[in-house]
């Protein structure tokens, strides 16, 4: 079978230019990196007389089997395309985590792609490494103002600001900091996260423009002093200079897919972890200049779709037309007990048993207004039985199933879900938040527990709510939360397939992001520096005699 990596190079991609003259974006607006991509300007974009219409792609919760969120949103904006629709894609761009350790790159597959693959899932444009520079910039600046004096009174032992790198590196989750004497400071434990949980990464994704940016760093609080008052990047004189590594990183990125249309990939926090949705800027620019634009939210929509509505269109003021809800064959069957390694055998009851999992998530999108379709991503060993249960567990829920092939066919093979999207924002929708900015933030977290995961309800250590009553206190209360938790189940344990109920939600952690405006809550086990498997991407990836990347999948 033909890799990935292999379609994309056998694709004949247009200069940059060529791809926002599609959206009419003028040439003082763009800013080349190489030939193929580009940073845009927003400020010099001419000014938008109306919006486009805002379409979510989310999907199941994920398996091994795969389900293919990417590569869904880029075959729909293909097929959009296609049909006549002015349509542009605002997708994450790619951790190095990630393309080193489980996934081996996340830049669309098949014939559904953005392009340069190779580009977008290492380097690309230097985005992620300014955002772990400017974080880390704040961490030592923390230890060099305690050194010469901490004039600011910070507690050391209530210091929450930790450092950051764009790799899974179990070996940093936990630190002992600052040893071999007085000269290198004050020992503290202390640890690493990944770059896409920082709340610099946040605070990029949903920062208007380059000056909201600058005031919500200020907002990061780092720690407390003994008394529980805040020390901020801003008391720290810290901000302004975050700002300046982050001035470029600001902008949006401009690429294409392998059939020539314009996608912005920019910025990329996780949703097991972070809030999981493209920048704000990236979503809003291409509103701007597109008829419809199809964006993504990671992992499955218990977690990426919830945040996107609850955090990303709460702060940025978006009103979602239509979410699609991709879902799989295998995968499905995955949820109904069948191992990775029988998915190849045909079993329409475990598609049924399964289909527990599809069913729950068409339920809580409907719970925001939003009409849903859809997407089964077809893949080749699919019985025209199995693809028959997925249609009928769709519609005894009340929305359509479309059969997608964008993997093999491109955008021709997502026409049909192109139609249906189309007819399903010609009727508006009654979008609205899961809970009121009112709640108190314990109730926010119960409240997506037990409407979204179907638990018992969240329980919490009094030290962990006795912070978030401090927080409430200081004028935080009124905060959205972004929970932190596995992505393979609607419980905070990762074998609890299909859609368990009556679980408990186990808050461990929470933790203040003031400047990105949100109280995130850590539940079970999850990690927010990961590890590496036992078998990593990283093994496969190489150059080749001819000096061409080989092992991107």
């Amino acid at each position: 079978m033909t890799t990935d990596i292999a379609i994309c190079r056998a694709a004949t991609l247009l200069p940059i230019a060529q791809v926002a003259a599609r959206l009419d974006i003028p040439e003082e607006a763009i800013e080349p990196y190489g030939r193929v991509k580009a940073k845009i300007a927003p400020e010099r974009l001419p000014t938008a007389t109306s919006e486009g219409k805002l379409i979510l792609v989310t999907a199941i919760n994920p398996t091994p089997a795969g389900e293919g969120k990417t590569t869904t949103s880029v075959g729909l904006a293909d097929a959009l395309n296609r049909i006549g629709k002015r349509t542009a894609l605002a997708l994450r761009e790619p951790s190095l985590g990630p393309c080193f350790g489980m996934k081996g790159g996340a830049a669309g597959g098949g014939h559904a792609q953005v392009a340069p693959m190779e580009d977008i899932n290492l380097h690309f444009t230097g985005d992620f490494h300014a955002i772990t520079s400017a974080h880390n910039l704040l961490a030592a600046m923390i230890d060099n103002h305690i050194h010469w004096g901490n004039k600011l009174g910070l507690d050391v032992r209530r210091i929450v600001w930790r450092r950051v790198l764009d790799m899974n590196d179990r070996a940093l989750r936990d630190i002992a900091q600052s040893l071999g004497g007085v000269a290198n400071g004050f020992p503290r434990e202390s640890g690493f996260d990944i770059t896409v949980a920082s709340e610099v990464m946040a605070i990029l994704c949903l920062a208007r423009d380059l000056a909201d940016l600058e005031r919500r760093l200020g907002d990061i609080i780092v720690g407390t002093r003994a008394d529980h008052s805040p020390v901020t990047a801003r008391d720290l004189k810290a901000d302004g200079a975050m700002a300046v590594l982050l001035k470029d990183a600001i902008r949006p990125n401009l690429v294409q897919t392998l059939e020539n249309n314009p996608a912005f990939l920019h910025g990329g926090p996780f949703a097991n972890i972070a809030h999981g949705c493209n920048s704000v800027i990236a979503t809003r620019t291409a509103l701007g200049l597109a008829d419809y634009v199809v964006t993504e939210a990671g992992f499955g929509a218990d977690l990426g779709a919830e945040k996107f509505f609850d955090i990303k269109c709460r702060q940025a003021g978006l009103d979602p037309a239509a979410a699609v809800i991709v879902a799989t064959v295998r995968a499905l069957k995955m949820n109904g007990g069948v191992a990775k390694a029988d998915l190849a055998a045909e079993d329409v009851e475990a598609v049924r048993r399964g289909g527990v999992n599809l069913a729950r998530h068409i339920e809580n999108i409907r719970m925001f207004g939003v009409p849903a379709v859809v997407a089964i991503n077809h893949f080749a060993g699919d019985s025209a039985e199995e693809l028959a249960a997925v249609a009928e567990i769709a519609r005894a829920h009340g929305v359509e199933a479309i059969l997608c092939r964008h993997w093999a066919e491109g955008g021709a093979g997502a026409e049909a879900l192109a139609h249906a999207v189309v007819a399903l924002t010609e009727t508006p929708g009654q979008f609205g938040f899961l809970y009121d900015d009112d709640l108190p933030l314990f109730d926010k977290i119960n409240t997506v527990a037990t409407r979204i995961y179907r638990a018992e309800g969240a329980v919490a250590e009094p030290a962990v709510l006795a912070k978030l009553a401090r927080w409430e206190k200081t004028g935080h209360g009124r905060l959205p939360v972004c929970m932190a938790k596995t992505q393979y189940s609607f419980s905070t344990d990762p074998s609890l397939l299909g859609a368990p109920t009556g679980h408990i939600v186990h808050v461990r952690e929470v933790r203040l992001a003031a400047g990105a405006g949100f109280v995130v809550a850590i539940c079970g086990d999850i990690m927010t520096m990961p590890g590496l498997p036992r078998v990593p991407a990283a093994e496969s990836v190489r150059l080749n005699a001819e000096g061409l990347i080989e092992g991107l999948f």
